[in-house]
């Protein structure tokens, strides 16, 4: 049933093989017997998980994670620890500290790019045993530290405009043509980017930064991403916008896994920004 729910069909989830497809379907069946509830349904050619059988998917992962913990603790294996983060983050802190900090342990570690929504998702199925998020609020049982933030700022190409004053009319006047990395700024949390339309939506701060570096776009983008002022105009936003970073875990994982505390503090600590 996890299979097939994580892979959205019983065809991708047996690999095309016509007996382990049967199998899967005869051990679902069984499942919803036992249970008395409907665990999948059909979604056009594939099959999602029901709200129970998202449920008993997530219990299930639960068990299943404290039994593999348990066999690599006889085994004394060491760890892979999942971490999921946006790519920017990923490229500029979350990867040189895990880097360097393999040559001091035997863990190894996986970091995901992912948006703020599939992190906490994927923080509460416990497919994921961090998240680097920029949203604060997470829905229980999910618990926080603030790692830092950083400040927002309007970059604009001073071939767009000749002059500082020009470029902030221009971006009052919503006229400026601009770029926005939506999965990692939210512009619908700010009154200066009310109705503004877009001319390019990015999927990260790194692809934002590599359009503005065409001097053809202004966009919007972390201090520590900023490029050198000698080419462009650095624009005050209303409401001075910071990016706020918290280090996002599953209390239920200091359970199953005791290592996992140790891991935290280490990446609370190396991450702070």
């Amino acid at each position: 049933m996890l299979e097939v729910g994580a892979s959205g069909s019983i065809v991708k989830a047996a690999q095309g093989d016509p007996v382990r497809q049967s199998q899967y379907s005869r051990q679902i069946k069984e499942l919803e017997d036992f249970f008395r509830v409907k665990l999948m349904e059909r979604e056009g050619k594939g099959m999602r998980l029901t709200a129970n059988g998202r449920e008993l998917a997530r219990l299930s992962r639960f068990f299943l994670l404290g039994l593999s913990n348990f066999q690599r603790g006889c085994l004394a294996e060491d760890q892979t620890f999942r971490i999921g983060a946006s790519p920017t983050f990923i490229r500029h802190f979350l990867a040189p500290v895990i880097t360097t900090s393999l040559a001091r342990t035997r863990n190894r570690y996986a970091l995901e790019a992912a948006a703020n929504d599939e992190i906490e998702r994927r923080l509460h199925d416990l497919t994921l045993d961090f998240g680097i998020m920029t949203s604060v609020g997470l829905s229980r049982p999910l618990q926080t530290k603030s790692i830092g933030k950083s400040k927002l700022v309007l970059m604009v190409p001073r071939r767009l405009c000749s002059n500082k004053a020009a470029a902030s009319k221009a971006f009052c006047e919503k006229s400026l043509p601009l770029a926005l990395a939506e999965n990692e700024f939210n512009p619908s949390a700010f009154p200066a980017f009310k109705d503004y339309e877009l001319r390019l939506v990015c999927d990260s701060f790194l692809t934002a930064r590599a359009a503005l570096e065409e001097q053809t776009l202004a966009t919007v983008l972390p201090d520590f991403l900023a490029p050198p002022k000698e080419s462009f105009w650095q624009i005050p936003i209303s409401g001075s916008p910071v990016l706020p970073f918290q280090l996002a875990w599953n209390p239920r994982l200091l359970r199953l896994n005791p290592l996992i505390a140790r891991t935290r503090d280490f990446l609370a600590e190396s991450l702070k920004t």
